[in-house]
């Protein structure tokens, strides 16, 4: 039966496809030629238009006028429309005066009579230009013009190929001409009155006193609603009536548009349209649906009104009745949608967003969602689920000096998981791990070096269902300063006025890591962890001998904590025994640590220069090389560090434990164990030069960067016991291919020797490992690898899809309120935005990591593949998926997707082909946003275990 469903299915599917090229004159078999002159003629039949049509014949055979006032020859670039102004009247105007003008020559500003006479005594002038030529006819009085014709009165703007006035009559006539190459009607008129949008039309007749007009296949929109076709007669400002027009989402103009309705007879004004009979038609064939009056909004403001639901079917919550609502637009600044889902086993989902703009101060949309789903047995308690998702956005202009935002992402962890519906089935959101939300208030102070910021924020782990909850965290720091300094200083600085220094603070109320079902009981507030921490760091750096860098620093940090930690083994604790009991105490504490460091650094330089296309290798090289102390915070004269002994009990020894009395404060601890040591780093570049390329006019070599940064470190620390010298660290990165493919590693080696022992514990061998103080090249072995890990990413896409030249922009950077908002819906579903204009696009990401810990060895081996491909202009494949080389399989998000554009409508296909996401979807839509439940969706989503391929 599914089968037959899906057959069905792309049946439908194919029949559209083969009736959409029809249209478009790409399907071979029934092509045909492209559209003619569509230019509606006037009806001799009626007695209305036989009066326009009375023109007399010696004007059409009166020679053209250039702008020289010489004939203008029959060969124009393009053809005018055939000429149907209304005949000037000899009776009307009399009292019309002009200026004399000179027979023949051609004039390129109307005479006096273009004016109008209005109330008041004020005139009103009508302008027109033209691009080929201007031609007046004194005679009757009525103007010609040619080639970007343009026409203003008033508030009337019209742009045309061909516009003739008639000034004795006040009528304006306008049309298109048809192009003499490709035969198409270009130039269609363009009017537009007051602030209404512009309308577009094949020819159009209008009288600028009385503001009435007649156009043939007009072509508006309004709302995402399009009107094309047939007649329009405007009647007055506010209404106008149509005849045989089509009401529709598609914006393609008259015949191009293959869906809508058929208005025989209708009145539209400002909001609205009633209409009497009306019939549905889908290329060009009329449908037996039909009604005998109809009401079609045409709403240019935000109106409220009820969300039409869809139905569908989840294999273990039934039949649904999802998406259906009301939207309420509260004002010009804010509206509320209100959505729900009703399943026919007894669960049920409710949404409710509102959305708020107040233009050049602030922005954001708040959404509260909240189910209850039974995905057990019948009589079970319904599990229940909440979420709340709020961003706010301030303008930067509208409070110079301080800034607010909020991004808050918060609910139960079993949400996304248990309401598949709420995010159109998205594989990444209902995979997701953890959900961080952060509300912060910012205050610079002009002038100043100080500046203040205050938040709360929030951080879930989905999988073990904790919190981490901060309310409030504040920061206050100054901005690095001279102290030494003057401000009147001439000449250049002393080494002593170089000093600089800077200080902040960090304060934080905090519970840690609790599980969600105790967040709001009264315990919480016990288990609070609160303090202050204090940085000052102050640093020094200095040009020693022209070639070197001298580097000073001293970093001073101070913690205030009002919660410390006691320790002791319970009465009677053995040793081995997990007695050890944890007190935690009232009151305050301090903690101040302190650190030094100074380094000494330089760059060496070395060239390698050949002979042909590669004209030299540079390599350069910075070593560093640096002293550190710390000193040990954990000697018992600094009171950081005790230590808990229990008593001894024979034949048990007494054992203990070292502890920090502010291992739980929130910001650490002073560092156990002495430091002073030197750290020594070198870091790598190489490049090349290339000859330049023969088609290079310019004659500039090309430089390449063939290693970007290979860098290598250690520490040798002489206060240690042993082991001084620390593993040596590595990592590097570099790009390939003119930079479109990066490559990343890192790693460390370590220089002492591992010795393996093997021992017998229940008859089976046991290998231990242990690190030995002893260097691995003094047994003739280089340093062991125990870890590494390389990445390489890269992203291809067809030379097309961008020109030549254009610079990457970060339109982010200057998005306004709309587009953050359009782009917070394609983030919500970014299936509802596709870009046909790339046609490839690839992208690629390997990772490989590599672990030996006292010879415990894992590895692990990925790529991931993602991108899409455009079959044609209207047909494009999406894929992701992951391939472990480990496991030798794909991974379980593995995807495909499949785009139609039906122009007006889109035809979507999503496939999880298996795994624990097992599902596909089938959705054909209509692409205007006040229609987007008009549509038709077939559903098998990973709730269901049902197989379907």
């Amino acid at each position: 039966m599914k089968f037959i469903t899906l057959f069905f299915l792309f049946a439908i599917i194919l029949t559209v496809n083969v009736l959409v090229a029809e249209s478009k004159g790409t399907y071979n078999r029934y092509s045909r030629k492209a559209v003619a002159d569509t230019i509606i003629k006037l009806d001799t039949t009626k007695a209305k238009d036989r009066k326009l049509l009375k023109v007399k014949k010696s004007k059409q055979n009166k020679p053209n006028l250039n702008a020289d006032g010489q004939g203008v020859s029959n060969t124009f670039n393009i053809t005018p429309a055939v000429d149907t102004v209304i005949k000037a009247d000899t009776n009307k105007n009399k009292n019309s005066q002009g200026k004399p003008t000179i027979p023949g020559k051609p004039q390129t500003k109307l005479p006096e009579t273009d004016t109008t006479k209005k109330k008041g005594g004020i005139q009103s002038e009508v302008k027109a230009v033209a691009e080929d030529s201007t031609i007046v006819d004194n005679e009757h009085n009525i103007l010609y013009l040619y080639g970007r014709a343009r026409v203003t009165y008033e508030d009337f703007e019209l742009d045309a190929d061909y516009i003739r006035v008639d000034q004795k009559n006040h009528l304006i006539f306008a049309s298109g001409s048809i192009d003499p190459r490709t035969r198409r009607y270009v130039g269609r008129p363009l009017s537009k009155s007051k602030n209404e949008k512009p309308i577009a039309s094949d020819s159009l007749l209008f009288n600028y006193t009385t503001k009435k007009g007649k156009l043939y296949n007009p072509a508006s929109e309004q709302e995402g609603n399009f009107i094309s076709g047939g007649q329009a007669k405007k009647l007055n400002e506010t209404e106008v009536a149509y005849r045989n027009v089509i009401f529709s989402t598609c914006d393609l103009p008259y015949p191009d548009t293959h869906f809508g309705i058929v208005i025989t007879k209708g009145i539209g004004e400002k909001n609205r349209i009633i209409s009497g009979p009306a019939y549905l038609e889908i290329e060009g064939v009329p449908l037996p649906l039909a009604i005998p009056f109809g009401f079609f909004p045409k709403p240019n403001t935000r109106t409220s009104g009820v969300i039409l639901p869809t139905f569908g079917e989840d294999a273990k919550l039934g039949f649904k009745l999802s998406g259906f609502g009301y939207y309420l637009g509260l004002s010009d600044y804010m509206d509320l949608t209100t959505t729900g889902t009703i399943y026919s086993k007894g669960s049920y989902e409710v949404n409710s967003t509102a959305r708020y703009l107040v233009r050049y101060k602030y922005t954001g949309n708040l959404s509260l969602s909240y189910g209850s789903h039974n995905y057990g047995l019948p009589g079970d308690p319904a599990v229940k689920d909440i979420h709340i998702d709020w961003t706010h956005s301030q303008d930067p202009s509208a409070n110079p000096g301080s800034t607010f935002s909020a991004s808050v992402n918060a609910g139960t962890s079993g949400y996304f998981s248990r309401n598949p519906s709420t995010s159109n089935y998205n594989v990444v959101t209902a995979a997701q791990s953890s959900l961080r939300s952060s509300i912060s208030y910012g205050k610079t102070w002009a002038g100043t070096p100080f500046n203040l910021s205050v938040g709360i924020g929030h951080s879930q782990d989905i999988a073990n269902k904790t919190i981490t909850i901060e309310l409030p965290t504040i920061a206050f720091g100054m901005s690095s300063i001279n102290p030494f300094d003057s401000k009147d200083r001439v000449g250049e600085q002393k080494w002593y006025q170089k000093i600089t220094v800077s200080y902040n603070m960090n304060a934080t109320n905090k519970v840690n890591n609790i599980p969600e079902s105790e967040l709001f009981k009264s315990t919480v507030t016990k288990r609070l962890q609160n303090g202050f921490q204090h940085q000052i760091p102050v640093s020094l750096g200095l040009n020693v001998l022209k070639y070197f860098q001298f580097n000073s620093s001293v970093n001073y940090t101070e913690r205030w904590y009002f919660q410390s930690v006691n320790k002791h083994f319970e009465r009677g604790s053995i040793s081995n025994s997990d007695q050890l009991l944890v007190d935690t105490l009232q009151g305050f504490k301090r903690a101040g640590n302190y650190s030094l460091s100074t380094g000494l650094s330089t760059k060496l330089y070395g060239t390698l220069n050949f002979k042909g296309n590669l004209k030299a290798i540079r390599h350069v090289m910075t070593p560093s090389i640096g002293f550190g102390y710390t000193p040990d915070f954990s000697d018992p004269s600094y009171g950081y560090y005790k230590t808990a002994v229990s008593q001894a009990s024979v034949p048990y020894p007494y054992t203990y434990q070292r502890y920090s009395i502010f291992e739980n404060g929130v910001y650490g601890y002073p560092s156990s164990g002495k430091q002073a040591g030197i750290s020594f780093a070198l870091d790598n570049t190489i490049e090349a030069k290339l000859k330049a390329k023969s088609t290079d006019t310019s004659g500039t070599d090309r430089k390449i960067t063939l290693l970007q940064g290979l860098s290598f470190s250690s520490f040798y620390n002489f206060a240690a016991d042993s082991m001084k010298l620390a593993n040596i660290q590595f990592s590097g990165h570099t790009a390939i291919f003119k930079q479109k493919v990066n490559i990343s590693f890192s790693g460390s080696f370590d220089p002492y020797v591992t010795a393996v022992h093997d021992s017998i514990a229940n008859n089976t061998i046991v290998r231990t490992s242990q690190r030995v103080n002893k260097f691995r090249w003094s047994n003739g072995q280089f340093p062991q690898l125990n870890q590494l890990s390389i990445s390489m990413s890269g992203s291809l896409n067809s030379t097309s899809a961008k020109a030549p030249g254009t610079p990457n922009v970060n339109t982010l950077q200057g998005a306004g309120s709309p587009q953050l908002q359009r782009l917070a819906l394609v983030n919500s579903d970014p299936n509802s935005y596709i870009d046909f204009n790339v046609p490839w696009n690839i992208s690629l990401n390997y990772s490989y990591s590599y672990s030996n810990y006292l010879n415990q060895v894992s590895t692990s081996n990925t790529l991931m593949i993602s991108g899409d491909v455009s079959i044609t202009q209207k047909w494009k494949i999406q894929y992701s998926t992951n391939y472990d080389f480990k496991a030798m399989k794909l991974a379980s998000a593995t995807s495909f997707s499949i785009y139609r554009d039906l122009h007006c409508w889109d035809l979507s296909f999503q496939w999880v082909p298996f795994g624990y996401l097992k599902s596909y979807n089938v959705t054909l839509k209509v692409k205007s946003t006040i229609l987007q439940d008009l549509k038709l969706s077939k559903r098998n989503d990973y709730s269901s275990n049902r197989t379907f391929y």
